[in-house]
């Protein structure tokens, strides 16, 4: 319980839920229902939003109590990450139900996958507070490169704008994923303080 205290899991709930609600709102105001391509902005920036969230919960405020642990911080770390990635995952979707081919729940789900494997890497690195700051950076850098990109080699490193379930776009994001979890769970973020910032 106090680990979980310790991360805020109510207020990361809570900021999820609104995430969720936003990105509802959204793709409800875009007419998304009528066109199906006017969902690529709330795929792409619903999940980054999520990702935000889910990489400022991923600090330790005990950093040193940490590692004096009698048992390994990996498992809760990497249930910790997986837990708000599935909740994500789960309750993203319901902003695009339907269209499964355009920018329907797969691709949602593959772009939370991917925004959060990015947002835990860049907290191993540079912090939990920071963590958002390369994921948005790529998604945008993704965003205005690729408008008129094509073939294989685009949907690989512009996953987060591909439509549908693109085995390419799936692999880009599941590796980014894998990465990020297991560097998270092995060893944590970054710790914040003078000198670590």
């Amino acid at each position: 319980m106090l680990h979980v205290r310790s991360r805020s899991l109510p207020l990361t709930l809570a900021a999820l839920a609104a995430t969720t609600g936003f990105a509802i709102w959204a793709a409800d105001a875009l007419d998304a229902f009528l066109d199906p391509l006017h969902r690529a902005p709330v795929v792409t920036l619903a999940p980054l939003g999520a990702a935000a969230v889910i990489g400022a919960s991923l600090r330790s405020d005990s950093e040193e109590l940490d590692r004096t642990a009698v048992r390994p911080w990996w498992p809760r770390r990497l249930a910790w990450l997986a837990s708000l990635t599935a909740v994500a995952a789960l309750v993203l979707p319901l902003a695009v139900l339907g269209h499964a081919q355009t920018f329907g729940p797969p691709a949602m789900i593959r772009n939370v996958l991917g925004c959060t494997g990015l947002t835990a890497l860049s907290a191993v690195f540079l912090s939990a507070r920071l963590s958002w700051l390369p994921a948005c950076a790529f998604v945008s850098a993704a965003a205005i490169v690729s408008s008129g990109a094509r073939g294989p080699v685009a949907t690989l490193w512009a996953w987060p704008l591909q439509p549908g379930a693109q085995p390419a776009a799936w692999t880009a994001a599941l590796t980014v994923f894998a990465a990020g979890a297991a560097l998270y769970a092995a060893h944590g973020a970054r710790p914040e303080g003078p000198g670590t910032s």
